[in-house]
């Protein structure tokens, strides 16, 4: 009897709906802090006076800080998560890193009432974005693991989750700015909404066990030691067969889903497939992968593609664009940056990774797709010759509203449909073999572009 045939249903589809608030809590830390740079920014860039006059303006640089000190831990845990899964439980990881998620958020939130100089209160405001977002990569890595037992759709679900988390941290400013209240009773309110969410995404984890849905992949899968911590598909066959394929995540945490051209319950489901999954890999005998040099050379072009993607992206994103200003006086002021840069850009790129499960053009062996992904250099100066203050050397050429919501249209939009078509496309030109290995590597580039993308804005930002 199949593994499908002998599954217990998932009732309600709970084990579905509690992967999505899985994947909304893992990327909420990043998106809450991101998108709250106004109130960071209000409060440290303050002048000092001496004397009636005004002698000095610090300027922290808080975005270009916070967009380093956000994926720095990305590009170090995501390394190190390969080393903890095998020293430390699946329990500890998950659970830990939440509760020390909550912790931070907590504090953060508790900081909104409490008097600080400037320079400590930037310092500890570091500090927290370093340690939400090691535990936060712990955290991803662990769950790409878990949700990869699964079947397929439950990896869809949780990265549909993840790519609403930056939507959510929108819209919860938006709501804030729109409750009328004062300056900081609308932050601390902003910065319980994540606390809670955290809590939930907690509780929701600590009911998986209690699903026979769940517990029959995932007790499964773990007797035989096939719990992956990269981000690899898996599907049990008979007794030992493994399937995998891949997941990677975003700029703001999103994920995309490896290889749509097969399912793996119809490949290992096949009579045909069966055997041949069984000829190569016999009982008791595991098949020889190929060499991380050799995948690599497979996957070059794509993993070219997913860091030139993100290090175009989080060079001007949020570092430059949340600089912008309205041409418009009034109350449209407190609404422009979060919804023309923060909702904008969160919505259009998850339609734009939404876009590739129906188009996949360019083609994976086209040079047009790599070119497509260059091209999205031109939006670096675009979006520097918006209305960004304060200004430095260069002009402003689009000052108008609609110029940079429509840009900025474009450029989240590009960022979601190339970054899913190169996590979709590294998996086919690999073995099924060496998915676990095409899997991590994505990964750390992936994770090194965001890297890139963080340093390169510092010299933006002062270029501007």
């Amino acid at each position: 009897m199949s593994t499908k045939e002998r599954a217990p249903e998932d009732r309600g589809f709970l084990v579905g709906i509690i992967f999505f608030i899985l994947g909304l809590g893992t990327l909420l830390p990043w998106n809450f802090f991101m998108t709250a740079s106004m109130y960071f920014n209000k409060r440290l860039n303050s002048s000092e006076w001496k004397n009636g006059t005004l002698t000095v303006r610090k300027e922290y640089y808080f975005n270009n800080w916070m967009t380093l000190l956000s994926q720095l831990p990305l590009l170090l845990f995501t390394l190190l998560n390969s080393i903890l899964y095998q020293r430390i439980s699946e329990k500890m990881r998950i659970a830990g890193s939440l509760v020390f998620i909550l912790l931070l958020f907590i504090l953060t939130a508790v900081l909104v009432k409490v008097p600080m100089e400037d320079d400590r209160f930037f310092s500890v405001t570091m500090a927290t974005i370093w340690f939400i977002n090691s535990f936060g990569a712990v955290l991803q890595g662990s769950l790409f693991g878990l949700v990869g037992l699964l079947p397929q759709k439950y990896s869809a679900v949780f990265m549909s989750g993840q790519g609403l988390a930056g939507t959510f941290a929108a819209l919860a400013m938006i709501f804030a700015l729109a409750s009328e209240a004062d300056s900081e009773t609308a932050a601390l309110g902003y910065f319980i909404t994540p606390c809670v969410g955290t809590l939930l995404t907690l509780i929701s984890y600590m009911l998986l066990p209690k699903l026979k849905f769940a517990c029959f992949y995932l007790d499964r899968c773990k007797s035989k030691s096939y719990e992956l911590e990269t981000f690899s598909q898996q599907q049990p066959l008979a007794d030992a067969v493994e399937c995998s394929g891949m997941a990677s995540d975003g700029p703001n945490g999103s994920v995309v889903n490896g290889n749509p051209n097969r399912d793996v319950n119809s490949v290992c489901e096949e009579e045909g497939g069966r055997q041949a999954f069984l000829a190569l890999q016999p009982e008791n005998e595991s098949v020889e992968k190929s060499s991380v040099l050799e995948v690599f050379k497979k996957i070059g072009v794509m993993a070219f593609c997913v860091t030139f993607v993100f290090t175009v992206t989080l060079s001007v994103f949020p570092a430059i664009t949340v600089d912008v200003k309205t041409v418009y006086e009034g109350k449209w002021e407190r609404y422009f940056i979060p919804v023309c840069c923060f909702l904008i850009f969160n919505l259009m790129d998850w339609i734009g990774r939404t876009v590739t499960s129906l188009v996949q053009w360019p083609p994976k062996e086209s040079r047009w797709f790599p070119a497509l992904v260059v091209s999205r250099l031109i939006f670096v100066p675009l979006l520097m010759m918006c209305n960004v203050q304060e200004r430095h050397l260069l002009p402003v050429l689009f000052s108008n509203d609609v110029i940079f919501a429509t840009i900025m249209v474009f450029f989240s939009v590009s960022s979601g449909y190339c970054v899913c078509l190169s996590m979709t496309y590294a998996p086919q030109l690999v073995d099924p073999k060496d998915g676990e290995t095409a899997g991590a590597l994505m990964t750390f580039f992936l994770a090194l572009g965001l890297s890139l993308g963080a340093g390169f804005s510092f010299p933006l930002r002062f270029i501007v």
